[in-house]
Order: structure tokens, then C-alpha cells, then sequence
């Protein structure tokens, strides 16, 4: 860019001071042609400097952090205690610096163009990527599982991270990379205490900080989980609500939606309903599953039982609705 524009000025200021031109071995050179000529070596060396084509070698860096921020931690807060379900916060009781990934790259140019700039030149990047590890305390235990979990507001996918529920048994170890870090002998248990630990959270989505979590807690107020030993299962009239893999409802090329994700628990929401039921009724091991066929017409004598759906136009992937042999379009 600059040696066109500096070869412009070049042109017209020698246009102005030579207008005659300079003779040369009994020819004349006008003086547009020095003055773009001059004008066109300064601006190679401009472009060079800007662009690393002179056959230097550049070094670009990345943000980097000089100390590691945390989200609340607050000597004396109170534990609170849940029964049934609650969004609460935490606090943090542990956590180590942060750990940081340096990665390096470099990246070669050619030389100039017209002969100026040399052999080419390299640029070499480095990134840094910075990890936390830590510990939230939820409550008072024993609880019996956390459901959602929200960070700044967000809810998170938490399958995509490393993490370790502590329910606030009694009889709770400590965790093993509190134990890796502060030595066998110095890893408290936390026992009586629900908390979560979290292994290399990457903070780049964050802001390169803790985020702000906050958490879905149940403790179930029954003290007769424990003896059910068989339940009736009744999602009962969705299309697709016992699949166990997802299936997208299609609208348009590259247009669709989940029809059997509503949270981010589990892949799909029979296998987030399945987690649940294992860990509120540990000793349950037999399911009578509930399938709803429809009733055609409310008089007894014209009502046919046949199986329903919801729309006769919808298009999902990667399996269509049917049941025993029956399409969409004869629901």
C-alpha cells in the first residue's frame, strides 16, 4: 500500500520540480519517472517495516495475567443448609495459581515485491492459556446431587469439565488433587460439608478469571428413598422422550433444534431423568414404563386407540417417528 501511494506523491512532486526531465546518456528521463521511482523504494521499505517482508523476525505476544482473580471467599460466612431444592452460590475454600499454557507458533512471508523487501521474514506468536483449580463449598451436608449449574449467569455444559461432587458425608476422603497439592497428611476432608472441585477449568471464557457460579442443590426431605425398590416411569405422550440419543427437529437447511435436550445435565433428557432417579432412589431396580396411546373420539362406540403425535409435518433426524409400523403421516 504505501509503495503505490509514496510512488504517486514521488510521480507528481517530480513532475513539479523536473519538468524538464534530467538527460542521461543522450536520453531524458522525465521527472515523474525519478520521482515514482524514488517514491516506490521508500514505500518498499514502509510496507516491509509494517508487514515483515524485509527479512526480519517479529515477535507478537499475547494478554498475560500477573496474578490470579477468584470469585468471593469470605472468612465466617455462614453454611446454609437445604432441604428440597435451592440456587445458592458458594465459597471458595480452596484453590491453587493458576497454571499457565504457553504456545508458540511462527509464521513465514515471502520477500517483496520488485525485487525490494529480501528473502522473506518470520512473525512468531505466543498465546497464553491459563487454567484454575479449586474448591466451592455448596452447603451443609449430606445432599443429594446438584442439578444445574450457572457460571455469570450462564448455565454450562458441565460434561465438557473435570469436576468432583462431595455430597458432606461423614465419612468423605479428601479429594485426590487436594491430596496431590498439599500432601496426605495436610488434605482436609471437608466432611460434613457439600462441595465441588474443579480440575483445570480453562478461564479463557471467562474473562481469564473465576467466574461468578452459582449452583442447583437438592437434598431430599424423605427419609424413605432408600426402601423404594420399584417405580412407575410416566413421561408418557412425547414423541420422543424415552430416545437416548438426540434427535433434532429440522425447519430448513442448517435451521433445527433439539427435541429431547432441554438441559445441559446429561445428553439427552431421558438419560438427565435416569441420572437423577439412580441417585434419589439408589435401590430402585425395577421401572414399569408408561407408553400413551390416544383416543380418537370421546363416544365409545367410533374411539380407536392408536398411537399420537404432535404435528403430522414435522421432519427430525437422525431417526422419523413411528410406532409399530405406523408413519407420521398415519398418526
Amino acid at each position: 500500500m504505501a509503495t503505490l501511494a509514496l510512488a504517486a506523491v514521488g510521480a507528481a512532486a517530480g513532475s513539479a520540480l523536473l519538468p524538464a526531465g534530467i538527460g542521461i546518456l543522450g536520453t531524458t528521463i522525465s521527472g515523474a519517472t525519478i520521482g515514482a521511482q524514488l517514491g516506490s523504494l521508500a514505500g518498499s521499505y514502509v510496507d516491509n517495516a509494517l508487514f515483515g517482508s524485509s527479512g526480519q523476525s517479529r515477535t507478537v505476544e499475547g494478554p498475560r495475567l500477573s496474578d490470579l482473580q477468584i470469585t468471593a471467599s469470605t472468612e465466617g460466612t455462614p453454611l446454609p443448609r437445604v432441604y428440597g431444592r435451592a440456587r445458592l452460590g458458594g465459597q471458595i475454600i480452596w484453590a491453587t495459581d493458576f497454571e499457565e499454557d504457553v504456545t508458540t507458533s511462527a509464521q513465514s512471508s515471502g520477500g517483496g515485491k520488485g525485487g525490494f523487501g529480501g528473502g522473506g521474514s518470520t512473525t512468531t506468536s505466543t498465546e497464553y492459556r491459563y487454567y484454575a483449580n479449586f474448591a466451592i463449598s455448596l452447603c451443609e451436608g449430606t445432599i443429594t446431587r446438584i442439578g444445574r449449574v450457572w457460571a455469570d449467569g450462564r448455565e454450562i455444559d458441565m460434561s465438557r469439565l473435570v469436576w468432583r461432587l462431595y455430597t458432606g458425608s461423614e465419612s468423605q476422603a479428601p479429594d485426590s488433587l487436594i491430596v496431590s497439592r498439599e500432601g496426605s497428611g495436610n488434605a482436609p476432608a471437608y466432611r460434613g460439608v457439600a462441595y465441588i472441585v474443579f480440575e483445570r477449568l480453562a478461564l479463557a471464557d471467562f474473562g481469564n478469571r473465576v467466574p461468578q457460579f452459582s449452583f442447583e442443590i437438592l437434598r431430599s426431605a424423605e427419609t424413605s428413598d432408600g426402601d423404594i425398590r420399584s417405580i412407575v416411569l410416566i413421561p408418557g405422550s412425547g414423541e420422543f422422550v424415552y430416545a437416548p440419543y438426540p434427535v433434532r427437529q429440522t425447519f430448513a437447511e442448517g435451521v433445527s433444534q433439539a427435541a429431547n435436550i432441554h438441559t445441559f445435565e446429561a445428553g439427552t433428557d431421558w438419560a438427565a431423568a435416569i441420572d437423577q432417579l439412580q441417585v434419589s432412589l439408589p435401590n430402585a431396580k425395577e421401572i414399569s414404563f408408561v407408553v400413551s396411546w390416544f383416543g380418537t373420539d370421546l363416544r365409545a362406540g367410533h374411539c380407536q386407540i392408536k398411537p399420537g403425535i404432535e404435528v403430522t409435518n414435522k421432519m427430525t433426524l437422525p431417526v422419523s417417528w413411528s410406532v409399530s409400523g405406523i408413519a407420521r403421516a398415519g398418526g
